[in-house]
């Protein structure tokens, strides 16, 4: 395989170094762009970026199209096209500005990444996504065994995400400081915590089932009064491994919680398999409790609570993305309220 020029290496150095630094853009991010830039490489056969010509734009698309995922095998999907397109594009109209390159690439140029209006329309139609109803996700986490305090670290980690609905990024990362029993509430500070978009979260224990606080609670003063944890130790630490006997066997909790949530993942899809239901993720209790919580919710302050609880500043964003109308379900709302005489069916909305 060719390898990359000396140029291009330092012209995608600076690129990301820019979206870092003027842009703001987090890791994550910067790894995906990347990702995209050494595709868009080897679709060119790595030619100097000097050498820029409009075509590339259609050779990249085609090397897209014939693509496979690395891990999976299947061709990409829509979604990662489309990002992939965007990603090159941005890097395009970047190169566009800069020395020794305005007089090769133009602005008008960048616009030969764009998806086609089929492959973008595909690529952001809205999908249903499954989710487990409350009494699916009770059931599963009473089938939990909690006959050892790994196991009791488990629980309290499914009926944490039942009480807030937070994300796996911000779980693995809070701490001890950030637990407020007698409040109920937890702050997710972005100093320490990874929110979305380093976003200060203020979380109040949501009224779900009791038995979910109890045992989350429950946990709390074990780790302060048996593990001696203190303030800057992990809510849910990773596990220690030792050697005993000749074994690598667990022998407690680190002080520090995992890096990533790909553990804290398993954990809750192992629970739900333990009980033959589909293998959700943490990231499912959210559609979960924002649908719970349209049910409960009596006011559009309420609801803006319950929202502002998930992280999101407006309740719009909830809406959108967790409690869709349905096309059936909107044809069922819109008959229903032809079958009612004309105005017996309305109800003014409480504003508190």
């Amino acid at each position: 395989m060719p390898r990359n020029t000396t140029s291009n290496v330092r012209m995608k150095h600076r690129y990301l170094d820019y979206l870092k630094q003027a842009r703001g853009r987090d890791e994550k991010t910067l790894d995906k762009i990347a990702a995209a830039l050494s595709e868009f490489e080897q679709a060119i056969g790595h030619k100097d970026f000097k050498q820029f010509n409009r075509g590339w734009g259609e050779r990249f698309k085609m090397h897209l199209s014939k693509a496979r995922n690395r891990r999976t095998g299947k061709p990409l999907s829509p979604a990662t096209v489309d990002a992939a397109l965007a990603h090159v594009k941005g890097f395009v109209l970047w190169l566009a500005d800069q020395s020794g390159f305005k007089s090769r690439v133009t602005y008008s140029d960048a616009e030969y990444f764009n998806n086609s209006r089929k492959g973008s329309r595909v690529a952001h139609a809205a999908r249903p996504v499954p989710y487990p109803s409350m009494e699916q996700a009770f059931h599963a986490f009473q089938a939990m065994p909690q006959g050892n305090k790994f196991e009791r670290r488990d629980k309290a980690l499914f009926a944490f995400f039942m009480l807030t609905g937070a994300r796996v990024g911000a779980v693995s990362t809070l701490l001890l400081k950030h637990v407020n029993l007698f409040d109920g509430h937890i702050y997710q500070d972005p100093r320490d915590v990874a929110t979305k978009n380093a976003k200060p979260i203020d979380t109040w224990l949501l009224p779900v089932d009791p038995t979910y606080r109890e045992c989350f609670e429950q946990w709390v003063t074990y780790l302060r009064e048996v593990e001696l944890f203190g303030d800057t130790d992990a809510v849910f630490p990773k596990i220690e491994i030792g050697c005993v006997d000749g074994s690598f066997v667990r022998v407690g909790f680190a002080r520090e919680g995992y890096a990533n949530g790909g553990k804290l993942n398993a954990i809750i899809r192992v629970a739900f398999a333990r009980v033959q239901l589909r293998e959700f993720t943490p990231h499912a209790f959210r559609k979960t409790l924002a649908r719970y919580g349209d049910s409960i919710c009596r006011s559009r302050e309420q609801f803006k609570a319950w929202s502002l609880n998930l992280g999101h500043e407006h309740m719009a964003t909830t809406i959108d993305s967790y409690i869709p109308v349905s096309r059936e379900r909107q044809g069922e709302l819109i008959k229903a309220l032809g079958q009612a005489p004309y105005g017996a069916g309305a109800q003014s909305v409480p504003t508190s």
